[in-house]
């Protein structure tokens, strides 16, 4: 109903090695499949009545402490820098090497400090309140509706299949229908992670790329573990303007890009802040990226779905001119009205269907200012479809094969190659959706 399978080779940017199939090739072969199963106890949360105390974390206030925690970090790495530069000029004084060793170990021993998110405690609560209700996170409305137990979540499931000639048969589910602005949201119990794998859950208006821009929600390749968003343009789509305080992000770094006359590594640290494609001093393509900082090395792939998933959301919006993206995991850090917004959206009584808003939810790790006033106009993007599709190896997860996967490196020299030996490891790679939702503003949809 809202999305048509594409069969065919992956594109020539891409270069991905798999073959995606038809929807009857795709479910004759079992790597599509519509899938409902029981809520097990350990996926039921605490659900408090409205007026509780207890019932919601005040996100912004975390938020805003996680942003003083990185400005006293930034802070301690600068005193550390001008008293490591302080004791240089005293070891070459002394001419003794035992103090430099010990500051080198002192620096690497505060550079592997991380970040913990602020846990802000709930309001202190009278020891008689009612204990909350367990609940699943989003149960299958009949499910609910007549009280069977225990309730039941129903799921699309994307995987793929080795074929006798190497590449893996997969899936692309394409959007038939046309976006310029929106709320887009992704709901996972588990997302493609592993080796060689590349999954993508994205806008795109591929026919007139880069021109109509791109959007990459939920992209990884091989083990990583942090989520980004990154945005795809031409010229004159610079982020260097976003204000201070309005993301717990940061964006990626462009190091180490070779220059296209000498081929001489430029090792100049750069922040990936310019969504131009071919910007000369980024990776082509790399676009701007913005990375999440507050859940870093959880938020993506194997560590996620070790969480039991979680929930990503994409907020394109000209008229309030930015982009903006959240990502939350477990699913019981998911703030309330996201939550319900998701459990009501098939409601059939439109006055049951709770309307998300963003403004309750904290700050976004990514903030991209768009339109009038700022440095990136608006009509970089327009006219996009969602896509979600599973692809292995190709332009950036076979790229990164051998700094990614040094393990199998060793013995399969190509990701190719270890991709045609159909590994074990494999078979973690698939997509476990439990919905993908999409809003407009009412007085939006006449523009649409």
């Amino acid at each position: 109903q809202y999305y048509e399978f594409y069969a065919g080779k992956d594109s020539v940017g891409s270069n991905g090695y798999i073959t995606y199939v038809s929807k009857e090739d795709a479910m004759r072969e079992g790597i599509i499949e519509v899938i409902t199963e029981q809520v097990p106890p350990e996926r039921m949360f605490e659900i408090y009545e409205d007026g509780d105390p207890r019932a919601e974390e005040d996100w912004l206030a975390e938020d805003l402490e996680f942003l003083e925690q990185l400005r006293r970090k930034k802070e301690e790495e600068e005193e550390a820098a001008e008293k490591e530069e302080e004791e240089e000029e005293e070891e070459k004084k002394k001419t003794s090497k035992t103090k430099q060793k010990k500051t080198k170990k002192a620096k690497d021993e505060q550079s592997r400090r991380h970040l913990q998110p602020p846990q802000t405690p709930h309001s202190v609560v009278s020891s008689d309140m009612p204990p909350p209700r367990l609940e699943p996170f989003n149960p299958d409305l009949v499910a609910n509706a007549t009280g069977r137990e225990p309730p039941t979540e129903t799921f699309v499931r994307i995987s793929s299949s080795p074929t006798p000639l190497g590449p893996r048969n997969s899936v692309r589910l394409e959007g038939k229908r046309r976006f310029n602005r929106g709320l887009f949201i992704i709901d996972l119990r588990h997302m493609p992670a592993g080796c060689g794998t590349w999954p993508a859950f994205w806008l795109t208006d591929e026919a007139n790329w880069p021109v109509n821009g791109e959007i990459d929600i939920v992209e990884g390749v091989n083990y990583q573990d942090t989520a980004k968003t990154a945005l795809h343009t031409t010229q004159t789509c610079d982020m260097d303007d976003v204000p201070e305080g309005t993301k717990t992000g940061s964006w990626d770094t462009a190091v180490g890009i070779p220059n296209r006359k000498t081929g001489i590594p430029d090792m100049t640290f750069r922040w990936a802040n310019n969504c131009f494609v071919y910007d000369p001093h980024q990776w082509i393509n790399q676009g701007c990226v913005a990375t999440d900082l507050k859940t870093e090395g959880r938020s993506l792939g194997v560590p996620l779905n070790a969480n039991g998933g979680g929930v990503y959301a994409l907020e394109w919006d000209p008229v309030y001119r930015h982009i903006r993206t959240w990502v939350f995991s477990p699913h019981g850090r998911v703030p309330s009205n996201l939550r319900e917004a998701m459990r009501t959206a098939l409601e059939e009584d439109v006055g049951k269907r709770v309307a998300p808003d963003t403004d309750t939810w904290g700050l976004p790790y990514g903030h991209f200012p768009i339109g009038e006033g700022t440095n990136c106009p608006s009509g970089h993007f327009r006219n996009m479809r969602l896509v979600i599709n599973l692809a292995f190896c190709g332009s950036v997860s076979g790229n990164r094969y051998f700094m990614d996967c040094p393990k199998q490196f060793k013995k399969f020299k190509t990701c190719n190659e270890w991709v045609a030996s159909n590994p074990e490891e494999l078979k973690e790679a698939y997509w476990k959706i439990r919905g993908v939702y999409v809003y407009e503003r009412e007085w939006e949809r006449q523009w649409t």
